[in-house]
C-alpha cells in the first residue's frame, strides 16, 4: 500500500520535468529559428524595393533649413517649373543627404554675429541658389541682393524673394536716380572709375549698392557685412567647425575690418557645368605660400599668361557694422572718420570660380560693347587677361576659342579639394534647391508676384529714398557737423581699391 501510494505520489513529478523540458525545447527551437526568419524576410524586402535608406526620409520638407525657422511648408510633387533656369536643380526626384541628419539646423534669430552679405548679381537660379544656401550653412543669415537681367525676371526673383532672410532690390529707373543723389559722386576716392563702361561701369554700380546695403545692415541689427560676387564663395578654413560665425567670434574687438585673400579655380576641360560641384582645384593666393615656393613655380604657372591668376588677386574684406562705415570698391570697406584696423586671415580665403565654365567667354563679351581692339578694351577692362578673353571670345571661331580656353584657362593644378563642393553637392542631393522653388512657383502666382514687389522681402526704391538718406542725418550742432566734414576730407583721399593682379616677377625686382 504504502509502495503503491510512494509510486503514485512520484508519476507527477516525472511528467511535470518532462514537460518542462519540452517547453525548454520548443523555447530554444522558436529563438533560434526567429533571427533566421527575420532575417529572411529583411532580404525579401530589400530585394523587392521595400526598404528605403532612412537618409532619404530626411528632406527639406520635413526639416527646416538654417535660417527658414518661418519658412512656409513645401511640396515638390504637385508644383510645375518649367522655367530653363532651374532644370538642373530639378533633377533629382529622390533627394537623399546623409549628413542632413546630424547637422544643426535651427539658427536662432538672435544667433550671434549676425553675418550679411551683399551683392549685384544678373544670374540664373542655378548658379544663386547653390551660393546662397551654402553661405547659409556657414552661417550668414542676411542677404542683399541687387538683382537685373535674369535675376530680376519673376521666375528667379520670386523664388529669391521666398527664402527668409533674403531682401531683393531691383535696378529701376528710380533706384538709379535715387543713387545718382550719393554723396560717392561728390568725393573723390571712386572717381576716376566714374563714366567708363563694362567693368569699371560695374565697379562703381556695386559700390552704390554697397552703399545701401551698410544702411539696410544697420536697421536689420547685422554685425558684420560682407561683398561677394555670386561666383566666389567663402572658404572659413581654420575652424573646426567650418563656421564663418566662428571664424568672426575670434577676432578682436578693436579689428574693424578682416581681409580674405583670394584662391582662383583651375579647370582641366572646357565641359564644366557646375563650377561649385565640380571644380575642386584652386591656386592659392601669394599671401599664404611661401615666396620661394611662389616665383619659383611662377613661370610654370602663368604659361604665358599675364599673371599668376587669370583675374584679381587682392582678395575681398569683411567688415564691421559700425558708425561713419562705407564701401572702398568692391573688394574692401573703409571709414569716412578713420583708417580702419585690419587683418588678415592666414587659412581662411575667397574661393573664386572665375572663368570656370567655357561659356563665361561669351557671357563677359555679351555685356560689353567695347571694341575688341587693344586700345579700346583698355577703357572697358581693367585686368589683361579680360582684355584678352574679350577680344578671343569677340573675334574667334567657337573651335579657336575652345583650343584657347583650354591653352590659357585649364591647369593641372594640385587638388586642394574644396568643402564648398562638398557642402554644395550635399545640399543639391538634399532637395532644398528643389523645395524652394517649387514653394516659390506654387505659393506666389504670376498675378500675386506683380502685387507683392512692396513685401518686405523686397526693396522698392522709394523705401530706399528713404533709408539711404539717413546716412549723416542727426542733429548735431553745426561746431560738430563741421568737425566731421574735416575728418571726413581727410578720410576720402585714400582711392577705391580696384581688383588687382598678385605681385609678379618684375613687381618683386623693382622692390628690392
Amino acid at each position: 500500500m504504502a509502495g503503491g501510494l510512494h509510486s503514485s505520489l512520484r508519476q507527477p513529478s516525472s511528467s511535470s520535468s518532462s514537460s518542462t523540458q519540452s517547453f525548454t525545447t520548443k523555447l530554444l527551437l522558436l529563438l533560434t529559428l526567429l533571427p533566421f526568419t527575420l532575417a529572411a524576410f529583411a532580404f525579401v524586402l530589400q530585394w523587392r524595393g521595400g526598404v528605403t535608406d532612412p537618409s532619404t526620409r530626411y528632406s527639406a520638407e520635413d526639416h527646416q533649413f538654417p535660417g527658414m525657422e518661418n519658412s512656409a511648408p513645401t511640396t515638390t510633387t504637385t508644383a510645375h517649373v518649367s522655367h530653363s533656369d532651374c532644370g538642373a536643380l530639378l533633377s533629382h526626384s529622390s533627394p537623399s543627404f546623409p549628413y542632413f541628419r546630424d547637422w544643426k539646423f535651427n539658427y536662432q534669430p538672435d544667433l550671434k554675429p549676425k553675418i550679411a552679405i551683399t551683392s549685384s548679381t544678373s544670374a540664373s537660379l542655378d548658379q544663386i541658389l547653390p551660393w546662397m544656401f551654402f553661405h547659409k550653412v556657414i552661417g550668414v543669415t542676411t542677404f542683399y541682393l541687387f538683382v537685373e537681367g535674369k535675376a530680376a525676371s519673376p521666375d528667379v526673383s520670386s523664388v529669391l524673394k521666398s527664402i527668409p532672410g533674403v531682401k531683393v532690390i531691383y535696378r529701376t529707373k528710380e533706384l538709379e536716380e535715387q543713387q545718382a543723389r550719393s554723396r560717392i559722386w561728390n568725393e573723390t576716392w571712386l572717381a576716376s572709375f566714374f563714366y567708363k563702361p563694362c567693368n569699371y561701369e560695374l565697379f562703381v554700380k556695386q559700390s552704390l549698392n554697397m552703399e545701401m546695403a551698410i544702411v539696410m545692415a544697420r536697421n536689420d541689427a547685422v554685425d558684420w557685412i560682407l561683398h561677394l560676387d555670386t561666383d566666389e564663395l567663402i572658404h572659413p578654413a581654420g575652424t573646426r567647425e567650418y563656421s564663418l560665425r566662428q571664424l568672426l567670434l575670434d577676432v578682436p574687438a578693436n579689428v574693424d575690418m578682416v581681409i580674405f585673400p583670394n584662391y582662383e579655380s583651375s579647370v582641366e576641360r572646357d565641359d564644366i557645368e557646375d563650377p561649385f560641384s565640380e571644380v575642386s582645384m584652386f591656386k592659392k593666393n601669394y599671401d599664404h605660400l611661401p615666396k620661394d615656393t611662389y616665383f619659383g613655380m611662377y613661370k610654370e604657372s602663368t604659361r604665358g599668361n599675364p599673371n599668376y591668376f587669370l583675374t584679381y588677386g587682392n582678395g575681398k574684406s569683411i567688415a564691421r557694422i559700425q558708425d561713419h562705415l562705407r564701401p572702398n570698391g568692391a573688394h574692401r570697406w573703409h571709414n569716412y572718420m578713420k583708417t580702419p584696423s585690419e587683418i588678415k586671415f592666414e587659412e581662411a580665403a575667397v574661393l573664386h570660380y572665375t572663368y570656370a565654365k567655357f561659356s563665361d567667354l561669351t557671357s563677359r563679351r555679351d555685356r560689353c560693347g567695347c571694341k575688341p581692339t587693344k586700345e579700346d578694351v583698355k577703357r572697358c577692362f581693367m585686368l589683361e587677361f579680360d582684355r584678352a578673353a574679350f577680344i578671343i571670345a569677340s573675334t574667334a571661331t567657337e573651335e579657336e576659342m575652345r583650343k584657347w580656353y583650354l591653352t590659357a584657362i585649364s591647369d593641372e593644378m594640385k587638388n586642394l579639394g574644396s568643402m564648398g563642393q562638398v557642402i554644395v553637392q550635399g545640399l543639391r542631393e538634399s532637395g532644398v534647391f528643389t523645395s524652394i522653388i517649387a514653394s516659390a512657383n506654387s505659393n506666389l502666382a504670376k498675378d500675386k508676384f506683380l502685387s507683392s514687389i512692396g513685401s518686405t522681402n523686397s526693396t522698392s526704391t522709394n523705401d530706399m529714398v528713404t533709408v539711404s538718406r539717413k546716412i549723416g542725418k542727426t542733429a548735431e550742432s553745426q561746431a560738430t557737423v563741421r568737425k566731421l566734414l574735416v575728418f571726413a576730407d581727410v578720410a576720402i583721399q585714400e582711392a577705391a581699391v580696384p581688383p588687382l593682379s598678385p605681385p609678379g616677377v618684375d613687381d618683386v625686382m623693382h622692390e628690392s
